[in-house]
């Protein structure tokens, strides 16, 4: 029985954006949005509104969302030092994006006030006061992010606890304790989150870990403990520096573990949608992470597989299939059977497959794995390998060749021609097209000659693009997958290609996105052979 209800605040979309190597397009962040709410999660902070062009769109996009449970929130800081509020640019874009939650940050560190504000304390608790009053009179809901309040309360507690004060009688609806360093500690965390608790016994506390102490995680459930009943983080723990508190470890804690309310019955999501996001923001997923890793319920031949297969409490914590993960015997030929069944499913075959069709089928996936292919994030790709170890995969043409070529042409930009020969029914078909890179010419090479036979092929469009280096140990030889996302204008579907040449592994997502369309439209193969029959 749950005991009460947490609030799940997720910034992966703008603290998450922050991490290294990871910049979220537009499209990424809907994506993520959509998948986020579908999850559950209350509140999910889309960006800065006029931070750059990217948000700007996002928020405007934000707009007609019809979301199911969560609520998109806006970020930005205080009016400036010695400013008002009413003409404030932050402020007034922060009003502009539509948003009825608005988040904020301030300082709680008197340090900070004075050397990087450059002001005065008075003058600090102003900025926040006036700045939660004036969003507030322009009817948006206001929570107030108090930036290194943990650092702050350990230099000048007084100080710390005047600044959170300041935004809860100003009308804040949440104060969420930031530790904005991630120099805290468990311990720390505890005594400081119930001092704060004391001091504001009916407001509503949240806390904001980073994890440069590798206490992030361990510290917002103690913050929970502690009295907060909102926790912000991030998918997969993206973040700058060491990242932010890991929301995929963070969930299941609290609910399975402590039996607060979070996200009920979706916790079953958490795995899927920890990899579609590591997939979005074009990061290797870590195997190895708590809960959603692959490895997390992986076993090996010894005591620790023996007792799982008497009984997995024995070396598991919680039952895998609980987060959606599953459990693996790395020397079983029975290894995933079960979730295999579950995935495969939703698809219709036509006939109900054997046990025997499952091992093969599963023999193909740890092959294909072992080469590199992931499937987590290409649903299309997956069917298409369950059909073709079926024989019933449909065969609408047959590549005869391919060839990319790219050249300057003086002072011109990097101009790319492709050329493709495929065999459709007895007709060899060759075409040549320019494109925007080799990916974009071998795409519209491949259509041109496919779109006589199947004119359907006009309705589809590459909407994503990714590549991804799998062994960076082998430099320029290193194995490359290749992610394609593809639409047309009603439906999505996800593909992926690898291969030692980039432009292999392209051409094979790319012609599995061709194949897995045309077949969502029953369209009907014009080879002799429709059927792969091997």
């Amino acid at each position: 029985m749950f005991l009460n209800k947490i609030e799940i605040y997720d910034t992966t979309l703008r603290d998450g954006g922050q991490s290294e190597g990871i910049s979220f397009s537009v499209n990424d962040k809907m994506k993520i949005i959509h998948l986020l709410d579908e999850l559950g999660v209350d509140y999910i902070e889309a960006g800065w509104p006029g931070a750059n062009p990217k948000d700007i769109e996002v928020f405007e996009q934000a707009k007609s969302l019809k979301l199911k449970n969560a609520k998109i929130t806006a970020f930005g800081c205080t009016r400036k030092a010695n400013g008002k509020a009413e003409v404030d640019a932050v402020l007034n874009q922060l009003i502009d994006s539509g948003t009825e939650i608005i988040t904020i940050f301030g300082k709680a560190w008197d340090f900070h006030v004075e050397h990087a504000l450059c002001t005065t304390l008075e003058e600090n608790l102003n900025m926040i006061y006036d700045s939660v009053v004036y969003l507030k009179s322009k009817n948006k809901r206001v929570f107030f992010d108090a930036e290194h309040f943990y650092d702050g309360f350990k230099k000048n507690r007084d100080y710390a606890l005047k600044a959170i004060e300041s935004a809860y009688k100003a009308g804040a609806e949440r104060i969420i304790l930031c530790d904005t360093n991630g120099g805290c500690l468990p311990v720390e965390m505890k005594e400081i989150t119930e001092e704060a608790e004391k001091f504001l016994p009916d407001a509503i506390i949240g806390i904001h870990a980073h994890n440069d102490s590798d206490t992030a995680v361990a510290n917002s459930i103690i913050a929970v403990q502690a009295g907060a009943r909102q926790v912000q983080g991030t998918f997969n723990g993206y973040g700058e520096r060491c990242g932010n508190a890991n929301l995929c470890s963070i969930i299941p804690a609290l609910q399975l573990k402590l039996g607060f309310e979070i996200i009920g019955e979706n916790v079953k999501g958490l795995v899927s949608v920890s990899r579609q996001i590591s997939e979005i923001a074009n990061k290797k997923a870590n195997d190895h992470a708590p809960y959603v890793g692959r490895s997390s319920f992986t076993h090996k031949a010894g005591v620790h597989a023996s007792g799982v297969a008497k009984n997995s409490s024995t070396y598991e914590h919680i039952n895998p299939e609980t987060v959606g993960n599953i459990r693996q015997i790395v020397i079983s030929d029975q290894s995933g059977l079960a979730s295999l069944k579950d995935k495969i499913s939703g698809i219709n075959l036509e006939r109900e497959l054997t046990n025997d069709d499952m091992r093969k089928i599963l023999e193909r996936i740890k092959e294909l794995e072992w080469q590199g292919f992931t499937f987590e994030d290409a649903d299309a790709s997956f069917e298409l390998m369950v059909r073709d170890v079926m024989g019933v995969k449909p065969r609408y043409f047959e590549l005869k060749g391919f060839r990319v070529v790219s050249d300057t042409r003086g002072i011109d930009p990097l101009n790319t021609e492709a050329s493709v020969k495929v065999k459709i029914g007895n007709e060899i078909i060759h075409t040549v097209s320019e494109g925007e890179g080799p990916g974009h010419a071998l795409d519209s090479a491949l259509r041109l000659a496919l779109k006589p036979s199947y004119p359907k092929i006009e309705r589809f469009k590459l909407s994503d693009f990714k590549v991804r280096i799998l062994d960076g140990t082998d430099g320029s030889s290193s194995k490359t997958r290749v992610h394609v996302e593809t639409s047309d204008g009603y439906e999505k579907w996800d593909t992926v290609g690898v291969s030692r040449n980039i432009l292999e592994a392209a051409y094979l997502a790319i012609v599995d996105s061709l194949d897995y369309g045309l077949f969502m439209l029953n369209e009907v193969p014009q080879n002799i052979l429709t059927m792969n029959k091997s």
